[in-house]
């Protein structure tokens, strides 16, 4: 842990008190995502993709819905345009991620690149709040690195297990929507903040009036604007309280 200026110097934790605390850390999510994992490794078989496909998209992608996505486009023989488009399109998401993630933590290139790489939904739903933004580097990247074990351990259990299954399982690629709404669920318990869920409700369903490939990242655009405003409107309120 960074030393406060002017304050006493306080030890830094060793890398077993850091693994500790980021295994702490990923375990919620880590329940997701391993089974989400897993559904992705069935999911890829099932669709008649060899078995390692799962750990090579787990490895080399590690974009959790876009996943689902390019096992579908891959049996379908995709052009690669459409593949690009579609990926700019389902992660565009993430950089509305940057505005509240600790990347300015993470020191080193070949670090700020992994994190950059690893910043997914569940990554992003742990450290979003403030108490992350003095977690110090390794924390962040081992938090992430378990997150990325997890799925990709899931993947690879899922892919060698489909031929043990007696026939297809339906349902599968909605894993991950089905996380994000637990995921949802868990903070409006912790912060019983009713506006945002009903401004994210709102500007989905406003956006939905668009064409289908405009819908989301009109959505994430709304929701960014509305919640800025939220936050200069109470900024504003304080400063005159």
């Amino acid at each position: 842990m960074d030393a406060i200026p002017g304050g006493p110097r306080r030890p830094v934790p060793g890398f077993a008190a850091d693994l500790r605390s980021a295994a702490a850390d990923s375990a919620a999510v880590g329940l997701g995502a391993l089974p989400m994992g897993a559904a992705l490794g069935l999911f890829a078989v099932q669709s008649g993709l060899q078995w390692w496909w799962a750990p090579v998209l787990s490895a080399a992608v590690f974009a959790g819905s876009l996943e689902f996505l390019l096992v579908a486009m891959a049996t379908a023989a995709a052009p690669l345009g459409q593949v690009a488009l579609a990926a700019l399109l389902v992660n565009v998401r993430h950089v509305f991620y940057a505005l509240s993630f600790p990347l300015h933590r993470v020191h080193g290139p070949w670090a700020k690149a992994y994190s950059t790489f690893a910043l997914t939904d569940e990554a992003y739903a742990v450290t979003a709040g403030g108490r992350a933004r003095r977690w110090p580097r390794r924390r962040i990247l081992l938090l992430q690195g378990l997150v990325h074990l997890y799925w990709a351990g899931g993947s690879v259990l899922g892919a060698l297990s489909a031929g043990l299954l007696p026939g297809p399982v339906e349902g599968l690629e909605f894993a991950v929507t089905a996380l994000f709404a637990v995921l949802a669920l868990d903070a409006f318990a912790r912060h019983r903040d009713a506006f945002s869920p009903l401004a994210a409700l709102g500007c989905s369903a406003a956006a939905l009036l668009l064409p289908p490939e405009r819908m989301l990242p009109a959505a994430f655009t709304a929701f960014t604007a509305v919640l800025l405003v939220r936050h200069a409107l109470t900024r504003r309120r304080r400063a005159h309280a």
